[in-house]
């Protein structure tokens, strides 16, 4: 059973961490200044507040969406967008690296290496899978309740609709 209830979800369903957007927002909902964006590392819009607790350099998370070097999920062989393990500083996995928006909303300060660090998620539940949306978005699909409002007849209504027809006698 899956762990929602809807047929599908965004993947911030999943996430183990919040995900600040700016630097205001991080600010609004922690209550502190988001340290210094460093050009030098990846964007990194979560934080594992837990992270400098553990006694590891090295932190592994399980599952985090696989990115291609452009920042594009990856599929995989099942044409479905693919999960992998995320290997991470304990330091920067304290920490958020948000660059500064100015007031048109753009980012003066753009990093020089790598895509934005994928965010830690939970593990998916027995009847979850991940699929490309509209645009290439990978969203979350809850297999049971998505045939539940697909269109059209499913394959067990079809031996329900044969099994009728052959007790009336009518072949089709």
């Amino acid at each position: 059973m899956a762990a929602l209830p809807q047929p599908t979800y965004g993947l911030a369903n999943l996430y183990l961490f919040p995900v600040y957007q700016t630097r205001e927002e991080y600010r609004q909902k922690t209550g502190q200044e988001a340290p210094p964006f460093d050009p030098t590392k990846p964007v990194k819009s979560w934080c594992d507040p837990s992270a400098l607790a553990s006694s590891r350099r090295k932190l592994i998370y399980d599952n985090v969406v696989a990115l291609a070097d452009s920042g594009r999920p990856l599929a995989g062989p099942d044409g479905q967008p693919m999960l992998e393990p995320l290997m991470i500083d304990r330091d920067f996995a304290a920490v958020v690296n948000i660059p500064v928006k100015d007031f048109t909303g753009q980012f003066p300060e753009t990093p020089t290496i790598g895509v934005e660090i994928p965010v830690p998620m939970r593990a998916l539940e027995a009847g979850e899978e991940l699929f490309f949306g509209f645009g290439g978005v990978v969203m979350v699909r809850n297999r049971e309740a998505f045939e539940k409002v697909e269109v059209g007849f499913l394959h067990e209504d079809r031996l329900l609709l044969r099994a009728i027809a052959s007790k009336l006698g009518v072949t089709f």
